[in-house]
């Protein structure tokens, strides 16, 4: 019996310090039917990232916030099902932005086909998608790693992370990452090649940092905020650049934090320069080509964190911010019929 109902998470109320299950509902509504130059689509996967926290905030951010009743944002990996949009047929798979919702009609163009025989369709949610991108921008545009330098990144095991260190591989330099746990630590030294990971839970955080980079830090991909950003600062060489990706140890904080001593940044010169991936499509092209390529040949390895079913996004949401994820975080909404 065909479908004639979407299910979607919406926003109940603005969450105040960490979400919880109660700041979401699940609901119901009618199938919507496209209009002229629209799609409707079933979502196959969706994709969880901490920039959501910030969206359902109801602060004043880079884009418009969620208001409680509507629906959580969020790319998403889907099939078409109805076409009215010039190119787009029934079968074909996209990628789009359709939220936290089982289907959703989209305008046709502000959809991007997708090759399932080029890459797996759910990698355009993580190192072929956003997060990829995130990473090859914010490194090379602004970190601008040279061979021989040493790049650190905090979150190193996440979708962000991982792709940073092994693009700064790729490009000559030493790579160590920083991460919450013993096991996403050992991943990205054995798996992914990065030349030391710090456990940022255990020890000496700032002395153990030292001993993995002896001759300084010259690019430090910050994600996280905090006492280790602090730490960080005080290995900072001359000349330094620092890409600012994210501030997740600060998202949940409901008064604000105390910021790092500064002067490190003087002495050294240090440049340090916010970014959202959004300002940089233009790169999207060279992105593609890049990162593609080198994720074909083996080069750039990935992980995934699949959860199924969209009851399960809020849960898997508030994990993500509390560190549980290991690698690129997905919700399946529906059946792949690619695998």
């Amino acid at each position: 019996m065909p479908t004639t109902t979407s299910r979607q998470i919406v926003l109940r109320r603005h969450p105040v310090g960490m979400p919880a299950p109660g700041d979401f509902d699940l609901v119901e509504s009618p199938l919507p039917s496209p209009k002229d130059g629209e799609v409707l689509c079933r979502t196959i996967y969706l994709s969880l990232d901490p920039y959501m926290r910030g969206r359902i905030s109801g602060a004043r951010s880079y884009a418009q916030p969620v208001e409680p009743g509507q629906v959580i944002v969020g790319a998403t990996v889907g099939q078409v099902l109805e076409s009215r949009a010039a190119g787009l047929a029934p079968g074909d798979i996209v990628l789009g932005y359709d939220g936290w919702q089982s289907h959703a009609v989209a305008k046709g163009a502000g959809l991007r086909k997708l090759d399932p025989k080029q890459a797996p369709i759910s990698t355009a949610l993580g190192v072929l998608g956003m997060p990829g991108m995130t990473a090859y921008v914010g490194l090379l545009d602004i970190g601008q790693p040279r061979a021989g330098e040493t790049v650190v990144v905090s979150a190193a095991s996440g979708a962000v992370g991982s792709a940073v260190g092994q693009i700064a591989k790729i490009k000559g330099a030493r790579a160590v990452g920083i991460a919450g746990a013993r096991d996403k630590c050992d991943y990205v030294v054995r798996e992914l090649g990065f030349d030391a990971c710090v456990n940022y839970k255990t020890g000496d955080l700032a002395a153990t940092l030292r001993a993995a980079c002896p001759g300084g830090i010259d690019v430090y991909f910050e994600n996280v905020g905090g006492d280790v950003l602090r730490a960080v600062m005080t290995l900072l060489n001359q000349n330094a650049r620092i890409p600012l990706c994210g501030l997740i140890s600060e998202y949940n904080a409901t008064e604000s934090t105390p910021g790092p001593n500064l002067r490190p940044l003087l002495f050294n010169r240090v440049l340090i320069k916010g970014f959202i991936v959004s300002d940089h499509l233009a790169r999207m092209g060279e992105f593609l080509k890049d990162c593609g390529g080198w994720v074909r040949e083996g080069r750039l390895k990935y992980r995934e964190d699949i959860v199924t079913g969209l009851d399960r996004a809020p849960e898997a949401f508030i994990g993500l911010l509390q560190g549980k994820n290991f690698g690129k975080l997905l919700v399946r909404v529906g059946e792949d019929p690619t695998r």
